[in-house]
This record gives structure tokens, C-alpha cells and sequence, in this order.
């Protein structure tokens, strides 16, 4: 569509079957389309979102260049925060289960803050248990810091972290992919797993249990080639399990900041230069 319509103007212009036409696509879709397209409610809704939040598409100039390298890049993305921290390099996304052992969070003090320091953004997804403690842990360390959803604005999820969504808006960046209104669905949080990893140098994983959802974005960081670590630890312990696997399987093992900032020294340029 954008390659015969560069500014996607003529198409409101458009009836169903010349939509069809013009663009190859069944008359069935094309009504549908036009039907959105010339839906009254729905064109008072995303100018009631682009009043409220920074809205970004994948042909505007701030989307992330990171972003339209992977598989299925949103084509969309709402935003709430600093928008120009998607730009910021490097990045790396820290997750693992949302029912971390107590030792989770000194494996953190272990690693994050010399990266902190080194100006790198945190990237997770807001769920209970790491998401929400590398967040945290950024914020508090004066630290960048950006949350993917699996739903709308409208709809925080878990609702125990309004609070912690309210503190990125003002001094990080929440963004999500579906609009404000749309509640978090199963399936959006594997779908958003794409984008925590899309947008990073590598994905750190600090616990994982052996059948732990956390190991779906690292199957999707190693599909979208970035770099792979996690931190390992006592094999009696089940949330280390799905981590001490993954480095049987050829993930970085990782003791020490400088374990990350090694390979980012030596990929910067070409990094750098991709995005």
C-alpha cells in the first residue's frame, strides 16, 4: 500500500472494489477496510490517542531503526514517557520469572549498575518478579528505562504495578503496540516478547525456571540475532534451572558486568552503524 500510496491519502478516496483493485487484496478485506477506514468512531478514537500519548508508525522518522529489522515489526507503537530513549544505545533487556528466588535481586546489584552507569536503558515488560525489578532498579539507580505491555494504557496489567507504570511514564518509557483501550489478552505477551528483544543489544536473563515463559524471548532474541545471556546458579534451585539450561545450550554465561560490556565493545560499530 505505502509503495502505491506514499501518504496514504488517496486511499479514504477509495470505494471497496477499487480498494481491492488497486491493492490486490480479497473484496471481502477491502470492505472491511473501508468500512475502518470511514468509521466515525473509530476516527474520533485514535484522535482522542494521538492527543493523549506519541504515536509512532513504521515509516515515521523516531521509530526504531532496531525495530524494522526484525520479524513482524509493529507497525504501530503508542508511547508514554521520553520517546527519544528508543534511539538510545545500547540497550538490553533484563527478564526472568515473576516468582524470583531472594537471592534475584543481589544477582542484579552484581550486574546492572556498571551498566546503569554506562548509560545503557533497561528494557523488560513489566510483569511481577524481575520485569518489575529491573525496572525498578533502574529508576532508582537514576537509570533509563523502558517497559513493553501486552495491552493498552488504559489497561494495566498486572494491576499491582499502576504505580510502577506511572513512575516510567514520567521518568522512563512505557510503549505497546495495540491501542489504549485494548485489554491484555494471552497471547500479547509472547507477541510483545519481540519488541523487548527487537529493541536490545542482548537479552539478560537473571532466573528462569525450566519451563519458564522467559525462555519464548530468547528463543525470539536468538531469532532476531542479538545475543543471548544468563546468570547461572546452584542447580537445587528450580528458578536457575531454565537459566543453567540455557547456558548448557550456548548462551553467555554471565558473572560479571564486563562479561556484556566486552561484547559490546567489540559489536559497537557494527551496531551502531545498523541502527
Amino acid at each position: 500500500m505505502l509503495a502505491i500510496d506514499p501518504t496514504l491519502s488517496t486511499i479514504y478516496n477509495l470505494t471497496s472494489s477499487q480498494i481491492s483493485h488497486q491493492f490486490f487484496i480479497p473484496l471481502q478485506h477491502a470492505r472491511s477496510l473501508h468500512q475502518d477506514l470511514h468509521n466515525r468512531t473509530l476516527q474520533k478514537d485514535i484522535k482522542r490517542d494521538i492527543d493523549s500519548y506519541t504515536i509512532l508508525t513504521v515509516v515515521d522518522e523516531l521509530y526504531p531503526i532496531v525495530l524494522k529489522t526484525i520479524k513482524d515489526s509493529p507497525l504501530v507503537l503508542y508511547t508514554r514517557g521520553d520517546v527519544s530513549l528508543l534511539q538510545n544505545t545500547p540497550a538490553l533487556s533484563v527478564i526472568g520469572t515473576r516468582s524470583p528466588s531472594r537471592n534475584a535481586l543481589n544477582k542484579m546489584k552484581l550486574i546492572l549498575p556498571k551498566l546503569i552507569e554506562e548509560n545503557w536503558v533497561i528494557v523488560s515488560g513489566m510483569a511481577m518478579g524481575i520485569d518489575s525489578y529491573a525496572h525498578q532498579f533502574a529508576l532508582g539507580n537514576n537509570g533509563k528505562t523502558i517497559a513493553v505491555l501486552g495491552g493498552g494504557f488504559h489497561h494495566i496489567y498486572p494491576k499491582q504495578n499502576v504505580t510502577l507504570f506511572d513512575q516510567l511514564s514520567n521518568k522512563g518509557l512505557v510503549l505497546s503496540e495495540y491501542p489504549p483501550s485494548q485489554p491484555p489478552a494471552r497471547f500479547h505477551f509472547p507477541e510483545r516478547n519481540r519488541i523487548i528483544s527487537g529493541l536490545s543489544f542482548g537479552t539478560l536473563v537473571i532466573e528462569a525456571k525450566e519451563k519458564s515463559g522467559t525462555l519464548i524471548t530468547v528463543d525470539q532474541a536468538l531469532d532476531q540475532g542479538r545475543e543471548v545471556y544468563a546468570i547461572p546458579d546452584s542447580p537445587t534451585i528450580p528458578e536457575s534451572i531454565g537459566c543453567n539450561r540455557m547456558i548448557q545450550d550456548g548462551a553467555k554465561l554471565v558473572i560479571r558486568p564486563d562479561d556484556i560490556l566486552e561484547d559490546w565493545n567489540m559489536a559497537k560499530e557494527i551496531w551502531i552503524n545498523k541502527s
